[in-house]
C-alpha cells in the first residue's frame, strides 16, 4: 500500500523525445527576436538523454530581432540568382542579416564601402541548405552563389542523428576592386541530447544539436592598387555550436558559439529566444567613435579621437594577446609601434569603463 501510495503521488519528471523538421524554422515573412547574454561559465557540456537544462539565470545585455525576408523582393540582380527564376538548386526560400562573415570586417580597410552582408537559405523537406551571401557594395547588392552549397540542417533531427557538410565560396570583387575572397567550411553535426530546456523566455522540450564548424578564409587584395595582389589568410578558429531546437519556435531557444583556441573552449555568444525588453539600440550606447591610421599598416599605428586614458590589446584572430599597454593621450590621438608583429591580420581592442572600440588592421 505504501508502495502504491509513492507511485501515485511523488513526481516523476519525464520529458517527452521529439523529432524536428524544416517546419520549426522561420522562413520568408518570419521575424524572431533574441537576447544576448554575457555568461563566460555558462555550461554547454552536459548533454545526453531526458535531460534537464536550467540555464534560467540568463540576463539579457541587448536584444535582436531578425527578419526573414523573400529573396524575390531583393532586387533584380539578387532574385536573378537566389529567386524563383534562379537555377533549382540556389532557388532560396529566405534571407537574413549575417554577422560573421570576414569579408564584412575585412570592409574597414578597403577602398570601397562593403555592407549589409545577408545569409541566403533554402528550406526543402530533406534539409536547410546555406546557398550563399550577398553583400552591398558603394549602395549596391552584389549575390554571391556557393560553389558548393553546405547543409546546416539534414532532416529529420532525431536523438542520435548525425551528419556531415562541407560548403566552397568564391568571390571576385573585380572590375569593382582586385579583391579575391575564398571560403571554406566543414561541418560535423549530431543531435547529442534530448529533454527540457529552461530559459527566461520559458520552458521547452526539445532536441540538442552540436555543430563542429572548421573555417578557412583566404583573401587576395591588392592594397596599393600596383596590380601585385597579395594573398593573406584569415585564421578563424574553430568554432562550435551548441543549439536547443523546440517545436514551432522559428530558431532555438538557446545557442551558444564557442571557440577553440589552444585546445580550449571559450564562449563567444549566447543567444536565446525572448520577449521584447526595449534593449535594441543598448549595443551602440558602449561603443567608441575613433578613427585608425593607416590601415594597412607597416610600423606605427595612429588612433585619432581620444578622449582620457585608455588601454588597448592586440590579438591575433585566434584570441592571443601579442601587445597591450595603455595609450599615451597626445592631444586626442596615440601611436602603437606594430613593427615587430608579422604580415597579417589582428584584432584592436580599446577600452576605457564599459565603452570599447574593436578594429581588424592589417600589418604589412
Amino acid at each position: 500500500m505504501k508502495l502504491l501510495y509513492l507511485i501515485l503521488f511523488f513526481p516523476f519528471f519525464s520529458f517527452s523525445q521529439i523529432t524536428v523538421d524544416v517546419n520549426d524554422f522561420a522562413d520568408g515573412g518570419d521575424t524572431v527576436r533574441l537576447s544576448i547574454a554575457n555568461n563566460p561559465g555558462i555550461d554547454f557540456t552536459t548533454t545526453g538523454a531526458n535531460m534537464s537544462w536550467d540555464f534560467s539565470d540568463l540576463s539579457a545585455e541587448t536584444q535582436e530581432l531578425t527578419e526573414f525576408k523573400d529573396p524575390n523582393t531583393a532586387g533584380p540582380l539578387i532574385s536573378f540568382t537566389f529567386g524563383a527564376f534562379a537555377d533549382e538548386a540556389y532557388q532560396a526560400t529566405n534571407y537574413f542579416p549575417s554577422t560573421d562573415i570576414p569579408l564584412d570586417a575585412a570592409g574597414g580597410f578597403l577602398p570601397v564601402t562593403i555592407s549589409e552582408v545577408n545569409q541566403f537559405t533554402k528550406h526543402s523537406d530533406g534539409s536547410v541548405d546555406l546557398v550563399g551571401l550577398s553583400i552591398n557594395v558603394e549602395g549596391t547588392n552584389i549575390p554571391i552563389p556557393s560553389d558548393t552549397i553546405e547543409n546546416k540542417y539534414i532532416f529529420p533531427l532525431d536523438f542520435g542523428n548525425n551528419y556531415n557538410s562541407r560548403g566552397y565560396t568564391y568571390f571576385d570583387l573585380n572590375p569593382i576592386f582586385n579583391l579575391i575572397w575564398i571560403q571554406y567550411r566543414q561541418r560535423s553535426s549530431t543531435v547529442d541530447g534530448w529533454g527540457n530546456v529552461t530559459t527566461p523566455y520559458g520552458s521547452f522540450d526539445c532536441i540538442r544539436v552540436k555543430h563542429e564548424i572548421a573555417e578557412t578564409d583566404s583573401v587576395l587584395i591588392d592594397f596599393a592598387g600596383t596590380g601585385n595582389p597579395i594573398w593573406i589568410e584569415l585564421p578563424v578558429p574553430p568554432s562550435v555550436e551548441y543549439e536547443w531546437i523546440a517545436k514551432n519556435e522559428l530558431a532555438p531557444i538557446l545557442s551558444i558559439r564557442t571557440t577553440n583556441a589552444g585546445g580550449n573552449e571559450t564562449v563567444a555568444q549566447i543567444k536565446y529566444r525572448d520577449i521584447y525588453l526595449g534593449l535594441d539600440a543598448g549595443i551602440n550606447e558602449n561603443t567608441l567613435n575613433l578613427n585608425i591610421v593607416p590601415n594597412p599598416v607597416q610600423n606605427e599605428l595612429m588612433i585619432r579621437g581620444l578622449k582620457g586614458d585608455h588601454i588597448f590589446d592586440i590579438c591575433s584572430l585566434d584570441g592571443k594577446i601579442l601587445l597591450s599597454g595603455k595609450l599615451m593621450n597626445q592631444g586626442g590621438f596615440a601611436q602603437v609601434d606594430m613593427s615587430k608583429l608579422h604580415t597579417g591580420v589582428y584584432l584592436l581592442h580599446i577600452g576605457t569603463g564599459t565603452k570599447v572600440f574593436t578594429q581588424r588592421i592589417i600589418k604589412l
